[in-house]
């Protein structure tokens, strides 16, 4: 492995080494493979070590994914590994005569690559990566690094199965619910309880960890929960927004500097780094940290130490990193916008913040949170929205999430009259009037009385679409919840004309 794969490898092994939440352990195991060694897909399947027959799989499927093909792979693949109790690797699978019968042979081309986990001489796992053969020629020098990861993460498993099973039962789905709705994290949707597994994980952790969702999602929030949650508690929590900084000021603002270090540097000024040492430092839009100061914060990482500016003596600081990103940072790695080995410093635990167009369960509960806060600060009797805006704020598309929610709120309680209690339409902006309106136009033509078939269908349509967001579109993952076969899912989507319409502003 190069270098810096190495040292997140031996980052990572930190991390398994205070985990005591198994399936959090198995979803960061599973991440950290398919993204150290570049992989669209990965599979970790482990064995029960009673009845030795599966049990947890866990599936980290590609982004753009939209069928079950790789789903297909990581099954049969796995099974192979189990059966013959070695290595796997195929630079094109469609062309493999180890399996059934033209079981892949119509798949366009792919690159797999499996390795069994080891302890004391049995099986207990397979961990299984797949990608286009785009980049297949590398795929001989990614089987000893897999291999080698896996010889890393197969101990930690295992102990942390036992652990799991017979001494620490996680916390309860309420109670966890209930720890982070006091510190105003709140929603109820299945994206949000695993995004609150990850946050009660990472908190037990003394590792640099990587939050990455879209703008306003509340990854400061998130962030701070961490920090609240951690044993660095009782110390500082800072955070800086590297996008809003400038960036000729980025460097005396991480490092801090002396009297005359430059114009106007008229006394001594601590960094960001030590008004946050012993705690934690969340730098927000990390991706906006220029390249010059990406190589200096390296140091910081590696070494534990800051030289402010117009001095020759160095600090020690002691400080947790929490980034946040709202772009790819693995994309602007490729695009060499973001240093590599800084990218693999950062990318420890990683956490994806689901947008809230995958919470659209939470919005009614989060508007009617909002609207008690202002309500309270504005000193109002709101207390409550017309039904038509909650339907209509759950169905809409939010670009600037749960900010944008939050915003609007506010706003709508501001135009309230002190003694109004229920919100009315009416408060609503201009263009979110004409919004609505079209929403409410196109809902009642629904409504119309017509025969029981054509009502089927439009049910049957409501629900489809309702699993297909739900799922980001992805047919695999829909079809498996729905419980029919993808075959018969598209027959339907394409009977019923259902395709997935781009977000207002994408093109």
């Amino acid at each position: 492995m190069a270098s810096q794969k190495l040292d997140s490898l031996l980052d990572f092994a930190e991390i398994l080494g205070q985990q005591k939440d198994y399936e959090e352990t198995l979803r960061l195991v599973v991440h950290q493979a398919a993204d150290l060694l570049g992989y669209e897909s990965a599979t970790i399947m482990m064995l029960n070590p009673r009845t030795r027959q599966t049990v947890k799989t866990i599936f980290r499927e590609h982004e753009q994914a939209t069928d079950g093909a790789q789903h297909k792979i990581h099954v049969h693949v796995s099974g192979w590994i189990i059966k013959h109790k070695k290595s796997f690797m195929s630079a094109d699978l469609s062309r493999e005569v180890g399996f059934a019968k033209h079981l892949f042979r119509e798949m366009s081309q792919v690159a797999v690559l499996g390795v069994p986990l080891w302890i004391e001489g049995a099986v207990i796992g397979v961990l299984v990566l797949a990608k286009s053969n785009s980049e297949a020629f590398s795929i001989e020098y990614d089987l000893p690094d897999l291999e080698k990861f896996a010889a890393v993460v197969a101990p930690y498993l295992h102990n942390v199965q036992k652990i799991q099973q017979y001494f620490e039962p996680p916390i309860r789905e309420d109670a966890l619910l209930a720890k982070y709705a006091a510190i105003g994290l709140l929603g109820r949707s299945k994206k949000f309880i695993e995004m609150l597994h990850a946050i009660e994980a990472a908190a037990h952790c003394e590792v640099r960890v990587l939050l990455e969702g879209q703008s306003g999602t509340g990854k400061e929030l998130i962030a701070r929960a961490i920090h609240q949650f951690s044993s660095r508690s009782n110390h500082p929590f800072v955070a800086i927004d590297c996008g809003a900084m400038p960036p000729n000021l980025i460097e005396s603002e991480l490092f801090g500097y002396l009297k005359g270090a430059f114009t106007g540097a008229t006394t001594d000024r601590k960094g960001l780094l030590e008004e946050a040492d012993g705690g934690t430092l969340f730098m927000d839009e990390i991706a906006s940290l220029p390249l010059e100061m990406q190589s200096k914060f390296i140091r910081v990482l590696q070494e534990g130490e800051v030289r402010p500016l117009g001095s020759n003596k160095i600090r020690r600081v002691n400080v947790r990193i929490i980034a946040a990103s709202s772009n790819s940072l693995r994309k602007m790695v490729e695009s060499q916008k973001f240093r590599e080995d800084l990218f693999f410093r950062l990318y420890v635990y990683p956490i994806r913040i689901p947008s809230l167009d995958e919470r659209q369960e939470d919005i009614p509960l989060l508007a009617n949170h909002f609207l008690k806060k202002f309500s309270s600060q504005q000193g109002k009797l709101a207390e409550s929205f017309h039904e038509a805006i909650l339907d209509f704020m759950r169905q809409r598309h939010w670009a600037g999430n749960i900010r944008e929610l939050e915003n609007l709120i506010e706003r709508l309680v501001t135009l309230a009259a002190p003694n109004m209690a229920k919100l009315d339409r009416d408060l609503l902006p201009q263009d979110l009037r004409r919004e609505m309106k079209k929403f409410e136009t196109g809902r009642q033509e629904t409504e119309v009385v017509k025969p029981l078939n054509e009502s089927l269908s439009e049910y049957e349509e409501q629900l489809l679409r309702q699993a297909l967001t739900a799922n980001q579109w992805n047919i695999a993952k829909t079809a498996r919840e729905l419980r029919i076969a993808e075959q018969t899912l598209r027959y339907k989507m394409a009977n019923l004309r259902i395709i997935r319409s781009k977000a207002p502003g994408k093109k």
